[in-house]
């Protein structure tokens, strides 16, 4: 199967992050046997990085050895519209105490549900709405 790489990770690498982009290295190239690949949903997301163009987004992934095909399929749609539902029902019971969560998270946590599991340095944003999911977190000491 393979992981798939969060766009925070991505964006980590692409913008040579002084705190994260060492250890996003790192960890993908440590991971990197496995296979690579993002969601649809990432490639939207750090489009602006690269002049709103996703050919430039999936050559930057290419060079990064990251496959950027990779097709949505309704089993994603099925995981994600559950983890929006709890999301939802949490925040609804909880009185709006729940951060506010981009569905961009939601849809690409179900994507990688399908998968190895999440490259992120955001596990809190996955955990709760994804119980079952396996990630894998940069260190942010790496090469330090």
């Amino acid at each position: 199967m393979a992981w798939v790489v969060d766009s925070c990770v991505l964006l980590d690498l692409a913008l040579h992050d002084p705190e994260w982009g060492l250890s996003a290295a790192q960890s993908l190239h440590q991971l990197a046997k496995d296979g690579l690949i993002v969601c649809p949903v990432s490639v939207v997301e750090i489009a602006p990085q690269f002049d709103g163009k996703a050919e430039n987004v999936r050559r930057f992934l290419a060079i990064a050895g990251i496959q950027s095909v990779s097709s949505w399929i309704e089993a994603d749609t099925s995981s994600a519209a559950e983890a929006w539902s709890r999301y939802v029902t949490a925040r609804r019971h909880r009185g709006g105490k729940i951060p506010k969560r981009p569905v961009a998270d939601l849809l690409i946590g179900g994507f990688a549900e399908r998968h190895d599991g999440l490259v992120t340095r955001n596990p809190d944003d996955f955990t709760p709405w994804f119980p079952t999911l396996q990630l894998k977190v940069p260190d942010k000491l790496a090469g330090k």
